[in-house]
């Protein structure tokens, strides 16, 4: 074995370069201020490593790369541990960098004859970030598509060259694949090559001029090894660690779901170490015109500032300047993110923004369901687009709550844990829990008693009325006009129809109570007329009838229970023509011109929705008597498609998941 190792020194001299790394002199000994530098140096070891390890299944298409990170971070063995190292170590080094500044700006490391390394490591620190800005798109999903939009759009305000250099770095006038390729060339290409060549210039630097004691000197001058290698080994493994920790509690990194052009995502955000810039460019002062000022005069000069400190700090003055100015910038810049977070969280669109990040949660989830179970033909987008959970619920929101609600809101309000008692209530919608929890509550979101009929009230004016009792929360906001048509979550299940055939229902805001039908017939002749009159046997008959008319609507949902009772539906045809004498003034299983109440043939099945949206006034439906719906399909306003997606959405005609099962029933 010696003589192998003879051989390779021979050629190579690696036992003088070893001894020259390993025994090269301390001044004052080992310290654990000097981690900082080789914590650096093996984070970004590791995000060489896991990222070479993501490119061999990562595909930079506008077409592909959602789809080739959920493949990574859902299917590749393994492939969520790496993406989340990957990650959280890329979370890890901005602070590691700060570190290391200040070590060596406290130190005086950045002195001459030092100045060339210390410019080394500022070129290093914004490389670094670019490499985090250029990481932050690859994923292709809603968060990282907006925020990098809103941070590349900055480069367009650069004076003379802006519009040009703009064009360059986003690959065109518009966002899209070309400006994926350019960040991917960047971030996997260009940026990690200059970062290799600068970590060289910077090891070798430090070594020519070795290291700039902290005094005083306390202790006699020492070997690199053992101790400070002891010393950076620990370090290193109390970071990757601490990355560890994060990449198993958040299984990973979270992935968005996939950029839609289309639509703003109103909680797109930096990364949290680009905060305090974002909440910088929002001061008044730097508003309209002068935005250049926030984006680009004041950072160039700070970062001319920090490149001047090696001649500033000649004096002893000057290098209490240095670490003053770099002290106060960091206090700054963390009051910045801090109000940032608390603008997010307790501001004036807090609501809108914790909404958002709700929704985009859901779709996120529905988005990489539906890849698992449907697979993907074009694009996990298209997967949205022609989902009725999700694409349903947004044009329903859009084009009918106006006057319809669905659980009492727009259709698109996620249904919280319920509150326990007040106390419970009020504790989760304190800001310090909005910033931390899941579960958490805003003030201006929804709130009813558990198991009651109330109508929503805000869980501000709950809070106000302080009446102890198990709550009910749905993050939606307040809908400004009040619901003046029928609500439509289980349209056409067992249960909607027997309430829409109690009367005191028909009449109440959850079906016709806000319409001109509140006082029509169907309420009149019949409901109050004869209704409210029947007998234990007629009340019978009624139940069948229920039976018979929901069957008509084949809901996946009640499939089985239609089965089972497909006896009692028969009868409850046959009450439904003679006993109950619905076709008095409903159209059944065949044309009847004399009537003048809905066609009940296949009453709520996919089709009948369809015609009936596509035109309430049809000789089918309201030809006399419709009240204010548009003819959506006729006049243009909605597709066909999109008419289809709402009609599946409202019967729950979608891809369910065992557990969603019992909630759509």
């Amino acid at each position: 074995m010696k003589a192998l190792f003879d051989w390779i020194d021979h050629r190579t001299g690696i036992r003088s370069l070893t001894k020259d790394v390993l025994f090269e002199n301390i001044p004052g000994g080992s310290r654990w201020r000097y981690v900082w530098g080789s914590t650096l140096t093996f984070a970004l070891f590791v995000q060489f490593i896991t990222g070479a390890f993501l490119w061999m299944g990562y595909s930079a298409s506008s077409g592909d790369a959602w789809e080739s990170v959920n493949y990574i971070q859902n299917e590749m063995t393994g492939g969520w541990l790496l993406r989340g190292i990957h990650h959280w170590m890329a979370q890890a080094m901005p602070i590691l960098l700060l570190l290391h500044l200040m070590q060596v700006l406290v130190d005086g490391a950045y002195k001459a004859p030092r100045e060339v390394n210390f410019w080394f490591g500022v070129i290093l620190l914004k490389l670094v970030l670019a490499l985090s800005l250029t990481g932050y798109l690859l994923p292709w999903d809603q968060k990282g598509y907006w925020a990098t939009k809103v941070a590349t759009n900055l480069v367009n305000i650069v004076p003379f060259v802006g519009p040009e250099l703009q064009k360059l770095v986003v690959g065109g006038t518009d966002y899209g694949h070309h400006t994926l390729t350019r960040f991917f060339a960047l971030h996997a290409g260009v940026l990690p090559a200059l970062i290799v060549l600068l970590v060289i210039g910077h090891i070798y630097l430090f070594r020519r001029h070795g290291i700039t004691p902290a005094e005083p000197k306390k202790k006699k001058d020492a070997y690199f090894w053992p101790d400070q290698v002891f010393k950076d080994a620990v370090a290193c493994l109390a970071v990757m660690a601490t990355v560890m920790f994060f990449v198993i509690w958040y299984h990973g990194a979270h992935l968005a779901s996939p950029a839609d052009p289309s639509e703003p995502f109103s909680a797109a955000r930096p990364d949290w170490y680009f905060l305090y810039l974002f909440q910088f460019l929002k001061l008044d002062a730097f508003a309209g015109d002068k935005e250049v000022w926030g984006a680009i005069y004041i950072p160039g000069m700070f970062v001319g500032l920090i490149c001047l400190m090696p001649f500033i700090g000649k004096w002893k003055v000057g290098h209490v300047f240095n670490v003053g100015i770099m002290f106060a910038f960091l206090g700054g810049a963390g009051a910045l993110t801090y109000l940032a977070k608390h603008e997010d969280v307790a501001g004036g669109n807090s609501s809108t923004y914790l909404k958002a990040l709700l929704d985009n949660h859901r779709d996120a989830e529905r988005a990489i369901e539906l890849a698992k179970h449907e697979g993907i033909e074009s694009t996990a987008l298209n997967l949205l687009k022609t989902d009725p959970k999700t694409q349903g619920a947004k044009l329903f929101a859009q084009h009918c709550a106006s006057c319809h609600r669905y659980g009492g809101h727009d259709g698109l309000a996620h249904e919280l844990a319920a509150a326990e008692n007040l106390a419970d209530l009020k504790a989760r919608t304190s800001a310090w829990e909005r910033f931390a929890s899941s579960e958490a509550v805003h003030p201006e979101w929804l709130a009813r008693k558990k198991n009651s009929t109330n109508e929503w009230a805000t869980v501000e004016a709950i809070l106000n009325a302080n009446e102890e009792a198990k709550y009910e929360i749905l993050a939606a906001t307040e809908i400004k006009d009040p619901a003046s048509a029928p609500d439509l979550k289980g349209f056409a299940s067992r249960e909607w129809i027997r309430e829409l055939l109690t009367p005191d229902m028909y009449i109440s805001h959850k079906f016709f109570g806000g319409s001109a039908h509140k006082d029509g017939d169907m309420y009149r002749r019949f409901l109050k007329r004869k209704v409210t009159k029947y007998d234990e046997e007629e009340k019978e008959m009624l139940d069948l009838v229920v039976l018979a008319l929901s069957a008509e609507a084949k809901l996946p949902s009640q499939a089985e229970k239609d089965k089972a009772d497909a006896e009692k539906i028969n009868r409850g045809i046959d009450h439904l023509i003679d006993d109950i004498a619905c076709i008095d003034c409903h159209a059944f299983q065949e044309p009847d011109p004399d009537v003048d109440g809905p066609d009940l043939t296949g009453y709520g099945s996919r089709q009948w929705i369809i015609d009936f949206v596509k035109n309430p006034e049809h000789e089918k439906f309201y030809p006399e008597n419709n009240d204010r719906m548009p003819a959506f399909g006729e006049k243009g306003i909605l597709s066909d498609d999109e008419i289809g997606l709402i009609a599946d959405w409202i019967r729950g005609d979608y891809l369910i998941k065992p557990k969603e099962t019992a909630a759509v029933d």
